[in-house]
């Protein structure tokens, strides 16, 4: 009688031991989603961060390997533009202080003192302009690898809808024709 008294209470504790654990279990998988197919929630900022170090890297990261060339072709095109027009920059300033110093120089006889100016003013430009956008294709491969990341983890609708769009702009009393593109992202 003892026996069996003890074999019952081990099963009744046991059994609502059991019980309480499920129970746990739901209400954990209640408040986090458990998948497999989830990425890391900090693969953004890692993507972000192999990016700044090295261009190219963060996409790497995302195995989005055909965008390499990309991100290297548009930060190499820019900077080789750059280092050009600086170079060509300092061999035109260089001869305008040779001509103001009266001695010749090698565009003596082809080109204008004005001439020489306005080279350098349009080559200044030239090498702001890309200074400035291999700066933005550095931000823009950062960027990327970090929106890349986070839409990681999300089903996109395969399916891009393009339909045409009318509308009749009464400021000029004409119809304007465009085009709208809808992209489910669930």
């Amino acid at each position: 009688m003892r026996k069996s008294l003890i074999f019952f209470l081990v099963f009744i504790i046991s059994v609502s031991l059991s019980a309480q654990k499920k129970r746990m279990q739901k209400r954990v998988e209640k408040d986090t989603i458990f998948r497999d197919d989830l990425t890391n929630p900090l693969s953004p900022s890692k993507a972000a961060f192999y990016s700044a170090v090295l261009p190219g890297l963060g996409q790497a990261y995302n195995k989005k390997y055909w965008k390499i060339p990309l991100v290297y072709g548009a930060l190499g095109s820019s900077s080789y533009y750059y280092f050009l027009n600086n170079s060509d920059l300092r061999q035109y300033r260089n001869a305008y202080k040779l001509r103001l110093a009266g001695k010749p120089d090698e565009f003596l006889g082809l080109i204008s003192n004005d001439g020489l100016i306005s080279a350098q003013k349009t080559l200044k430009r030239n090498r702001d302009l890309s200074l400035f956008l291999t700066l933005a294709f550095y931000a823009l491969n950062i960027i990327e690898a970090n929106v890349d990341a986070h839409l990681q983890d999300r089903p996109i609708d395969n399916k891009v809808s393009f339909r045409p769009l009318i509308n009749y702009a009464s400021d000029i009393n004409k119809p304007v024709f465009g085009i709208a593109t809808t992209i489910k992202i669930n």
